[in-house]
C-alpha cells in the first residue's frame, strides 16, 4: 500500500474512532401513562402506587456531568405496608435483576413485611417498556436505576407513613449493582446530598468496575454472593470490601456462600444463561468522572453503548451458570431478615 493510501486509511480509522468515542447514548422518554393507570387499578388493600419523575442516564458520567441533557422519565413503584400497625414505617426499596421481578425477590419483600417493614418494589424496567436487559445491559442501565432509587427516596420523604431516616435498599444482580452504587459518595453527593439510605444489602452485585475514588456511605453495606458465581464473580467484591476495610470503613462486609452460583436464592436447578455475559475475566475501572474503562492492555472508555459492547468483547464471554443452592438460599433469607431488622428496626 502506498504511503498516501496508508495515511488516508489512518485518518479514516481515526475519524471513525473519534466519532464512536464522542457518540452519546440517549433515550427517548417512554410514554407509560396508560400502563401505570392499569397498574394502579390492580393494587391490594395494603398497597399503594408511588409515581415520581426520574431521568434516563446511560452511565455515571451522565449523572455527574450531563444530567441536564438527559431525558426525563416517569417511574413507578408499589409500596406494600405490613399488617403491623405503626405511625411511621421503615421501608426497603427492592430492585430486581436483569430478567425482571421473580418469585424469590418477592419472598424477601414478604419477609420484610412480616417483621414490620414496608417495602417498595421499584419497577424501573416496566416504566420504560423494558422486560429484560440480559445479554445487553443497554435498554436500561444501573446508573439509570440508581437515579430512580434516589428519586424514589426523595418522593418517600413526602409520605407521612414513612420514616425517611430508616430507608433501606436491596437488589439482586443488576439490582445488586444499584443497591451497591447507591452508596458511592460521588453519586450520593450529586443526586441526594440531604437524604441517604440507612442500609444497603446487595445480592450478587457486579463489582467488576473498581472506583478510582473508593469513597462510600457510612451506612451499613453487606454483600451476599456465591463462591462459584461466574456471571458476576465474588473475587472483585471481596477485594472491594477488603480495600474499604483497610481504609477504616467498618460498615461494609461480605458473605460468600460455598458452592453457590449466581441466583443461589432461586428454587431452580443449575443451567446456562446462553445470552448473558460471563464477567469472571473482566476487570474494569470507574474514574472520578463516572467513566468505566477496560483494565486491559488497551484502555477502552465505555462512554456509550457502542464502546461498552466493544470493551466487553475484550474480556467477557457468554454463558454463565445460574441456579439455586438450598443451603445458601435458606441462609440468605435469614441473613436478610436479621440485617434489616437490626439496621432499620433496631432489634
Amino acid at each position: 500500500m502506498k504511503r498516501n493510501q496508508k495515511n488516508l486509511l489512518g485518518v479514516i480509522i481515526l475519524i471513525i474512532f473519534v466519532s464512536i468515542y464522542n457518540y452519546q447514548t440517549k433515550y427517548d422518554t417512554y410514554d407509560n401513562k396508560e400502563f401505570i393507570k392499569n397498574v394502579s387499578l390492580s393494587l391490594e388493600e395494603n398497597q399503594e402506587i408511588i409515581i415520581f419523575e426520574s431521568k434516563n442516564p446511560f452511565n455515571f458520567y451522565d449523572i455527574l456531568n450531563n444530567l441536564n441533557n438527559v431525558s426525563s422519565q416517569t417511574v413507578y413503584g408499589i409500596i406494600t405496608y405490613p399488617e403491623i400497625k405503626k405511625n411511621k414505617y421503615p421501608i426497603i426499596i427492592g430492585v430486581a435483576g436483569s430478567a425482571g421481578w421473580g418469585e424469590h425477590h418477592y419472598k424477601y419483600l414478604d419477609i420484610y413485611n412480616e417483621i414490620g417493614i414496608a417495602t417498595l418494589a421499584l419497577h424501573s424496567f416496566e416504566s420504560r417498556g423494558v422486560t429484560s436487559t440480559v445479554g445487553e445491559q443497554v435498554s436500561a442501565t444501573i446508573p439509570m436505576v440508581v437515579h430512580d432509587a434516589f428519586s424514589a427516596l426523595n418522593a418517600l420523604s413526602n409520605n407521612k407513613k414513612i420514616d425517611i431516616d430508616q430507608v433501606g435498599i436491596t437488589g439482586w444482580s443488576f439490582g445488586g449493582g444499584v443497591s451497591l452504587f447507591a452508596g458511592w459518595k460521588p453519586i450520593m453527593d450529586k443526586l441526594s446530598p440531604n437524604l441517604k439510605f440507612a442500609a444497603h444489602l446487595p445480592l450478587y452485585p457486579p463489582c467488576v468496575a473498581k472506583p478510582d475514588v473508593p469513597e462510600f456511605t457510612d451506612s451499613p453495606i453487606h454483600i451476599l454472593i456465591g463462591e462459584l458465581d461466574n456471571w458476576v464473580p465474588a473475587e472483585p467484591c471481596d477485594q472491594l470490601v477488603t480495600e474499604l476495610k483497610n481504609m477504616n470503613y467498618e460498615n461494609i462486609d461480605i458473605t460468600i456462600y460455598d458452592n453457590a452460583h449466581h441466583s443461589f436464592d432461586r428454587t431452580m436447578d443449575l443451567k446456562i444463561a446462553d445470552s448473558a455475559y460471563r464477567l469472571e475475566d473482566c476487570r474494569l475501572s470507574l474514574n472520578d468522572q463516572g467513566v468505566v474503562s477496560t483494565d486491559t492492555f488497551i484502555k477502552i472508555p465505555m462512554k456509550n453503548s457502542i464502546m461498552q459492547k466493544l470493551g466487553l468483547m475484550f474480556c467477557a464471554e457468554r454463558g454463565p451458570t445460574w441456579g439455586g443452592n438450598d443451603i445458601a438460599r435458606s441462609q440468605s433469607f435469614e441473613f436478610a431478615k436479621s440485617f434489616f431488622s437490626s439496621n432499620l428496626l433496631n432489634d
